[in-house]
């Protein structure tokens, strides 16, 4: 596996395929038979699907289940983080510290991988550099 071969997932996309949503079930569940062994997650979107999932031994068998990989953040992706934070409250954004997508996007600029997603817009304002898999 190289880095250039892989996949950041996105929690929407995930919970898409975990939950069965009625609309974006079969698009999220077709993205991801693309990037089978390929796909990774990094500690936000872990968090967010402990939040979403319950425990971690839950979360873990279903990154078993849909072939996911851990990935850490590197340094420079929470340097891209704090830029894109900074830029956000440059544009007069409101929250206090970094939201998960920021850190998202960072790890996918850092690695130059591409995130899939359905969250467009926030990736486009804060980092337009990294490859959107999106419908």
């Amino acid at each position: 596996m190289t880095e250039s071969s892989l996949v950041l997932v996105d929690t929407k996309v995930l919970l898409d395929v975990i939950e069965q949503d009625e609309v974006w079930a079969d698009w999220s569940q077709k993205q991801m038979s693309q990037f089978t062994d390929w796909m990774i997650i990094n500690p936000l979107i872990y968090n967010e699907l402990c939040y979403e999932v319950g425990e971690t031994a839950d979360v873990d068998v279903v990154m078993i289940t849909l072939g996911l990989r851990y990935h850490e953040l590197s340094r420079q992706a929470l340097f891209l983080t704090s830029q894109a934070y900074r830029l956000y409250r440059k544009r007069r954004g409101t929250n206090n510290s970094p939201l998960p997508d920021f850190f998202i996007g960072a790890h996918a600029a850092a690695f130059g991988i591409p995130v899939l997603t359905r969250d467009v817009e926030w990736y486009r304002s804060y980092f337009p550099a990294v490859e959107l898999i999106a419908p």
